[in-house]
């Protein structure tokens, strides 16, 4: 039962650092979400969650929320769920 609760537990991913496969790997991301995040990525880092919503397009309050509840990180921030 530990090694089950083990694994349920969100581990912190930075998307300025994950790879493809680990993008892929958040609930919600998906192959061409992952694909528009490197992209995007590609021509700078992300600086704020704010920056990640603006520059890749089906990433928005909810989503971010969603993967941040998940660990994924900007800059090592968690989303503010309080920003509009």
């Amino acid at each position: 039962m530990a090694v089950l609760c083990i694994s349920q537990t969100a581990h912190a991913l930075e998307i300025n650092q994950a790879n493809e496969a680990e993008l892929d790997s958040v609930k919600g991301m998906g192959p061409s979400l992952s694909a528009k995040v490197l992209n995007a990525r590609a021509l700078g880092l992300f600086t704020s969650w704010r920056d990640l919503m603006q520059r890749v397009a089906g990433i928005r309050h909810n989503k971010a929320t969603q993967f941040s509840a998940q660990g994924l990180t900007v800059n090592g921030q968690a989303f503010d769920t309080t920003q509009p």
